[in-house]
């Protein structure tokens, strides 16, 4: 049972699937908060109708003997704002902004971001990797991730695809079978 009701963490919820143009002077920032503050940025930018994405996953623990589920950021400290330089002001306004980082490849960062929001959507457990490890690029082929493409990893004795955001130098990983992927060349 969650403690709060689940936020908002994507705005409009079209945005990842192009349904908003790149026009009208827009673009993706990474907006690095203060400490804890990425949920209420995410609120602040609702309220004022600026589109944002911030990938979050459900965690559950026990306290005082009861067992909750909470809603964490999939990457601490970070949320993501499509927006113009009016849009970006007004996010730094909200004094829970650390520092706006530029995005140089906005069509990289946007199908990043698409694929760990299809990550989340599909309820599978991720694990957050701080950083990304050279491997073999693959393809999913069946299944509710078909289509994503990432790299394999080993860890803890098993094979895991590594969805990145390669702006972070982040990623979140997934336990995966070998027979459901095809090496990319």
């Amino acid at each position: 049972m969650p403690i709060l009701p689940p936020d908002v963490t994507l705005f409009p919820p079209e945005l990842l699937h192009n349904g908003i143009p790149q026009g009208q002077g827009r673009c993706w920032w990474a907006v690095y908060t203060k400490a804890r503050q990425e949920k209420s940025l995410a609120r602040d930018l609702l309220r004022d109708e600026i589109p944002f994405f911030l990938p979050t996953v459900w965690k559950r623990s026990v306290i005082r003997g009861r067992k909750v589920r909470s809603q964490l950021p999939l990457f601490g400290g970070y949320v993501f704002l499509f927006g113009n330089e009016e849009e970006r002001v007004r996010c730094l306004t909200t004094n829970r902004v650390s520092q706006l980082v530029p995005v140089h490849d906005q069509d990289e960062l946007q199908t990043d971001l698409r694929q760990v929001h299809q990550l989340i959507v599909s309820d599978t457990p991720l694990t957050v990797e701080s950083r990304l490890v050279p491997g073999r690029r693959v393809k999913i082929l069946s299944g509710a991730l078909m289509g994503l493409e990432g790299t394999i990893i080993a860890r803890r004795g098993g094979d895991y695809l590594l969805v990145a955001v390669n702006f972070l130098q982040k990623g979140v990983s997934v336990a995966i079978q070998d027979y459901f992927v095809e090496a990319i060349d």
